[in-house]
């Protein structure tokens, strides 16, 4: 589970972690066995490559689940089926979209132009009523939703010590470490994102107790955390700084995250299905798994996708200021190398306008504002598959310059 590039530490780390969770106060441990041990391994296994097709669309099987609810009208998106007839170059190949589908592993893809869906496919017995897990996309919502708490004043400013609102943080390294610095992944706490099992870290312990096990609370692990670095110095994507964000929002704002979310996006956003997030712990104890665990439709995605795109306004209604959206997706301080950089929990890409919400294993919400484009990718990449993400890139590009041939709609 090593990276092996700068850009791979940045990316697996980013997508090869399994993450994060909203948390609020201590709660009592539950036995070791409160998870039967037939469920702890198939949670061990869930990213394996041989099975991953499938877990990444059924962790309301594997997961107790808190539901995000849809209600009131749909967001009806126009369509316009065209064939995907582009390629994309890459290491040095010329690459047709239908061999991308294979190539990289994909369940299911959705391509927008300006608000319209010109490509909609299902692969691996997945369909429009398909839940897929989101993986580190939820990052990206998490912090939407610290941008809403912000809008509602129940945060004062970005600029407050996090341990202002979370006063168990005051033990730890987190007690001097603002909110945006949170936000950026600047955080400087020692908090390593390396998932080997066999010699497990923090973070492989605190995964394994919170997720597997279910026997602690995944954000717990923030109260007594090490510094490793000074508050803002370093860019090091951690995903106990998401689940920190996602224990300010529960916080703040007095109710569950998914109650939350509701309100604040889900509705307003039109959603046509219910969404859900895993959760650490059965009814009472756990907690919405906010780095990593929401799961919706592939549609819904598209529509979350395209409210971002416009600005924050959705089926006819604004849901999140046009200066938040424009703060969040854009890179920190300025701040881009060679291969993108990082804004609110979202990741920019180099030389352009675009951002991307990225997840584990190849899940992907690409947001293009220079062509009105947004792609959503869902798929099942094998773990640690290094080369799969900058072909899955260069398609995201060649998507967003792509224009659909006229067709008929329907």
């Amino acid at each position: 589970m090593k990276l092996i590039s700068t850009r791979g530490r940045i990316l697996n780390a980013a997508l090869f972690v399994v993450v994060a969770l909203a948390s609020s106060s201590l709660a009592q441990p539950l036995p070791e066995l409160a998870v039967p041990p037939a469920i702890q391994q198939l949670r061990r296994h869930m990213l394996d490559a041989n099975v991953n097709t499938l877990t990444f669309h059924s962790m309301d099987k594997i997961f107790y689940t808190r539901v995000v609810g849809r209600s009131g009208r749909v967001w009806e998106l126009p369509r316009r089926d065209v064939p995907l007839d582009f390629s994309y170059e890459f290491e040095g190949q010329k690459i047709s979209s239908e061999a991308f589908l294979e190539r990289t592993f994909t369940n299911a893809l959705l391509v927008m132009k300006d608000g319209v869906i010109v490509s909609e496919i299902y692969r691996n017995l997945t369909n429009q009523d398909t839940h897929f897990m989101s993986w580190s996309m939820a990052k990206s919502i998490t912090g939407m939703l610290v941008g809403a708490a912000v809008a509602d004043g129940r945060v004062r400013s970005l600029d407050d010590k996090i341990a202002t609102y979370l006063p168990e943080l005051a033990g730890g390294a987190y007690r001097d470490v603002t909110i945006r610095q949170v936000m950026e992944m600047r955080s400087g706490v020692d908090y390593e994102e390396r998932y080997d099992f066999a010699n497990p870290g923090i973070a492989a312990r605190n995964h394994d107790n919170a997720l597997v096990k279910n026997i602690v609370r995944f954000a717990d692990a923030a109260r007594d955390i090490k510094r490793k670095h000074e508050p803002g110095a370093v860019f090091e994507y951690k995903t106990i700084d998401t689940a920190v964000l996602g224990w300010l929002v529960e916080r703040v704002v007095g109710t569950t995250v998914a109650s939350y979310m509701t309100q604040k996006i889900w509705e307003p956003l039109g959603a046509e299905a219910n969404g859900f997030f895993i959760m650490d712990g059965p009814p009472g104890v756990g907690r919405e798994f906010t780095g990593a665990g929401f799961n919706a439709t592939l549609r819904d995605y598209g529509r979350f996708g395209q409210m971002i795109l416009n600005g924050g306004v959705a089926n006819g209604s604004r849901l999140f200021s046009e200066g938040w959206v424009r703060e969040a997706t854009a890179p920190a301080r300025g701040q881009e190398g060679p291969l993108g950089g990082y804004g609110y929990q979202w990741w920019t890409v180099a030389n352009t306008p675009a951002f991307m919400a990225l997840g584990l294993q190849g899940q992907y919400i690409y947001v293009d504002p220079a062509t009105r484009t947004v792609v959503v990718k869902l798929s099942y990449f094998p773990p640690a598959s290094e080369k799969v993400y900058p072909e899955t890139l260069e398609f995201m590009k060649a998507a967003s310059a792509w224009t659909p041939r006229a067709t008929g709609s329907r």
